[in-house]
């Protein structure tokens, strides 16, 4: 589970510079009016991407700075999160940064990556609830709402849903496609004409692997064949000789005088005899080379007609070339594909048939799958509201009741949406149902939206109430309370506290409080004070253990510490607290 360690707070407000030392469990920051405990609000706020006020930084100060550390579990959403943001964990813990200059400028860095302060917005979700006067997140939102209540639902609503989700996936997938089908009809078919045609042009010409590049030098030589026969005869005469003119020197017979000068004498020093083999070389290549001289001479023919027939075999290739591939293994690839392409085109038709019946044979299993999913939820709506409004009895709101609205959106026809309850509505990923949680405080009140039915401080309670029942299933693990306490005392107090420390068993409990009855449940009790000139330090905020913890509870119940009775009441909540624990 994800833990809130500690934070840092730099010119905020009243604070200079003080160190907030959290625990796992509940954690109750206390301090008198005004010693700056709601900054503890307001740097997690900073910290979680909330709007950068230049009035909060001290006066005097360049900028205000928040730093916080939490563990993250390897693999949790926001570990992945931050991950894919560039941050890195320091030994499994996430650090965040947030800096706000007295102009109004505002940096964010995680895990010594700057990022944008949205990254910050995009994991409040997966690391903090805050609920206050000023600040309601985490189930006020509609969607959370929902989700929160197919978490507590269970089984009955995640079976639906998986299958649901699957069915929604697969639907949006064909109506894509049906969409690209049927959209794109006349554009579709003009390709088609295209392809047709220039595979036609192909295959009237024929043309084989390597043809246009064989062709080529079969031009290239019969176009230049008469200068061709005539430089292989001069090279011929040059080194055989012309029989016609017996005086005549060719390179054959200087060749053969050399090797005779040569032999006579070869016997007498290896060096020279080397050197006649090798002129004995050259008078056999000479001869080899003469041959084929010759033969090429005999056999090469200038053949106009034959020449024509190439070009007009090029010119037909090139043709191909300038439209369908810069060579003609370029032009037969393209055949290939465009082949498999024209088969494809042309089974459009059948194809949109396929995906129709599909499309409404899913829109049909939906509207089935819609419809369990909407009556899990009624049911589960229905005990997680009778359970909230028990709790809330016991927090000071007897009379304050709390129902789900589950209701969906008529679609504007039916090939938009899906049946449920005989109605076409629309849908989404989750379902058809809109899902929103509504109290009325009071009998005769008009159910309304929680976070418009309710004071602040009634909204805090509601949400605590909320909380608890939901403990164990929201994925949230911390969760920071301000003023939860507000309009509650006595004996609602004591349930207050109990409740907020029930809540710790399974999560993270951060709760800023004027109560002694609450904060005497707290596993750790932070106080803040401020110093003479009205700042808070980084000693102006301690752990209170023994003594220290009870003279501030008697002060929070008296107004002075060091009074016998408070004293006294103020060991007794703690004997409480205990003993609930």
């Amino acid at each position: 589970m994800s833990v809130l360690e500690e934070m840092r707070i730099r010119s905020l407000g009243v604070i200079d510079d003080a160190v907030v030392e959290l625990s796992p469990g509940f954690t109750a920051v206390t301090g008198e009016t005004g010693a700056g405990k709601t900054m503890v609000v307001t740097s997690l706020g900073l910290l979680l991407g909330g709007r950068a006020d230049p009035a909060l930084v001290r006066v005097g100060a360049k900028a205000a700075v928040v730093e916080g550390r939490i563990t993250v579990s390897e693999g949790d959403a926001a570990a992945l999160r931050a991950e894919e943001a560039g941050a890195e964990l320091d030994d499994g813990a996430l650090l965040i940064s947030r800096t706000v200059s007295a102009e109004g400028r505002s940096r964010a860095h995680l895990g010594g990556r700057s990022v944008p302060v949205g990254v910050l917005t995009e994991l409040a979700d997966e690391l903090v609830a805050v609920h206050g006067q000023t600040d309601q997140q985490g189930l006020l939102k509609p969607a959370r709402q929902r989700g929160a209540l197919d978490r507590y639902a269970g089984d009955g609503v995640e079976v639906p849903h998986a299958k649901y989700a699957a069915a929604y996936r697969r639907l949006r997938a064909v109506a894509t496609e049906l969409e690209e089908l049927t959209t794109r009809a006349r554009e579709r078919a003009q390709e088609a004409d295209l392809l047709r045609f220039g595979l036609n042009e192909v295959a009237a010409v024929e043309p084989l692997p390597g043809e246009d590049v064989e062709l080529a030098a079969e031009a290239e030589r019969l176009g230049h064949a008469e200068a061709l026969a005539s430089a292989a005869s001069l090279a011929h005469t040059a080194l055989a000789g012309n029989p016609e003119d017996p005086e005549s020197v060719d390179a054959t017979t200087v060749v053969a005088a050399a090797g005779q000068a040569l032999d006579g004498v070869r016997a007498h020093d290896p060096a020279l005899a080397a050197l006649a083999d090798r002129v004995g070389e050259i008078s056999i290549l000479l001869a080899d080379v003469s041959g084929e001289l010759a033969g090429y001479a005999d056999q090469l023919d200038a053949d106009p007609v034959r020449l024509a027939v190439v070009e007009e075999r090029r010119a037909a290739l090139t043709a191909l070339t300038r439209k369908y591939g810069e060579d003609i293994a370029a032009v037969l690839a393209w055949a290939q594909e465009g082949a498999g392409r024209l088969t494809e085109l042309e089974g459009d038709d059948e194809r949109i048939g396929e995906l129709t019946a599909e499309r409404d044979a899913l829109r049909a299993e939906l509207s089935v799958l819609g419809q369990a999913l909407t009556d899990a939820r009624t049911e589960a709506a229905a005990r997680f509201a009778d359970a909230v409004t028990e709790e809330l009895a016991s927090l000071a709101m007897p009379h304050a009741r709390v129902s789900f609205a589950i209701r969906q959106t008529e679609a504007a026809d039916e090939a938009s949406g899906i049946d449920i309850g005989g109605r076409s509505v629309l849908y989404g990923p989750s379902g058809a149902d809109e899902v929103e949680l509504l109290l009325a405080p009071h009998p005769g009140a008009q159910p309304r939206p929680i976070a418009k039915g309710a004071s602040g401080g009634e909204l805090s309670r509601v949400m605590l109430a909320v909380e608890v029942v939901f403990a164990g299933s929201d994925p949230v693990p911390t969760y920071l309370f301000d003023e939860v306490d507000a309009g509650v005392g006595g004996k609602a107090a004591v349930e207050v506290g109990r409740r907020l420390a029930k809540l710790a068993k399974s999560a993270q409990v951060v709760v800023v409080t004027h109560l002694p009855q609450v904060a005497a449940f707290a596993d750790r009790q932070l106080l803040v004070e401020k110093t003479v000139d009205g700042s808070v330090t980084r000693s102006g905020v301690t752990v209170l253990e023994g003594e220290d913890r009870v003279r501030e509870l008697s002060r929070m119940l008296a107004g002075q510490e060091d009074s016998e009775t408070a004293r006294a009441h103020a060991e007794e909540l703690l004997a409480t607290a205990r003993a609930d624990g």
